[in-house]
């Protein structure tokens, strides 16, 4: 099979040897099963004469790392059976023009995962908002009388760019904080641009759980993030601030219609951020699933299941075109 990976940029600067990152897992599993495996950024995508291409590179496994031919290759991006689309915010308009291309690309031909419009269509802060009574109290404004009124009601608030990734630009403020107009200024850019605000959990001190779905199923393997030694939240990903955890069988309760509804969408492959048992975020455009961390916790191996799951999706779509046919 022919698979591509559209990457972000930094990832492709320092592809190889990079098993922090959910695409080396993936890439080198689909590798070791013998599958032809291409690499890409959005800026080599484009549409000509109607068709959708790329710019790629071929990427091979070496010594169990990871390397690619730096040699150009043009190719259409339906010779491809499957696109693995894993392109990192900020969900700019670069970003968006990138899922805009996908509209030229025949379905029935090429399975792409996470489908692209229905990443543009789900905003990862706000769309958390589907899923109401599974999150903290919250409101999505620009206006700093909104801002300032929630923040009086609950004492301390969250405040985050709805764009962004990684923990970027996201703020704690409490009520009486002499800086609170300038943060909230800042975070609004004067109240022109909407963010997200909700309510501080106060377990956030502990961080946060990344709960995993494949399709409709909610993975009984997660990981907490520990916040970093000089911030509030998970910001460095290195081995000490990412420990074992558990799924409650609450959560996984009521995580799996989450999931069952992402995956209807089009969006197999999502990671949730859950503090306290509430959903914070939902992570549907490129979202780590901790393989390396998550293989030596619960001595699995993680990449072959999502491997074995994309596989078998793939598969199956070539069975129903070919009977369609």
């Amino acid at each position: 099979m022919n698979i591509l990976f559209i990457i972000d940029r930094i990832e492709l600067k320092y592809f190889e040897f990079n098993n922090l990152v959910t695409n080396f897992w993936l890439i080198r599993e689909f590798l070791n099963e013998h599958h032809n495996v291409y690499i890409t950024t959005i800026n080599g995508l484009g549409v000509k004469k109607g068709k959708a291409f790329t710019h790629c590179f071929e990427a091979f496994e070496k010594n169990g790392n990871i390397f690619y031919d730096k040699s150009d290759m043009l190719k259409n991006i339906e010779d491809f059976a499957l696109v693995m689309f894993r392109q990192d915010p900020p969900v700019d308009m670069d970003y968006i023009n990138s899922t805009y291309v996908f509209d030229f690309v025949d379905e029935s031909k090429t399975l792409v995962i996470n489908k692209p419009s229905a990443i543009r269509d789900f905003n990862e802060k706000l769309h958390t908002m589907k899923f109401l009574d599974l999150m903290p109290e919250n409101i999505v404004t620009s206006s700093k009388a909104d801002i300032v009124e929630f923040l009086n009601e609950y004492g301390e608030i969250v405040l985050k760019p709805l764009n962004r990734c990684f923990g970027a630009g996201v703020m704690t403020l409490k009520k009486g904080d002499k800086n609170t107009a300038v943060i909230i200024n800042s975070m609004t850019n004067n109240g022109s641009t909407l963010c997200m605000v909700q309510k501080y959990i106060p377990q956030g001190i502990a961080g946060d759980k990344r709960v995993l779905f494949l399709g409709d199923k909610v993975l009984p393997y997660c990981v907490q993030k520990l916040p970093s030694n000089d911030d509030f939240k998970f910001n460095e990903h290195c081995d000490a601030n990412i420990i074992k955890a558990e799924l409650s069988e609450d959560e996984l309760k009521k995580f799996t219609p989450v999931a069952k509804e992402l995956n209807s969408m089009g969006i197999p492959l999502v990671g949730l951020d859950v503090i306290g048992g509430q959903i914070i975020e939902i992570n549907v455009t490129s979202p780590c699933y901790f393989i390396k961390e998550i293989n030596a916790h619960f001595g699995c191996a993680l990449e072959k299941e999502i491997t074995n799951f994309i596989l078998t999706s793939a598969a199956q779509k070539q069975e129903f075109s070919l009977i369609a046919d």
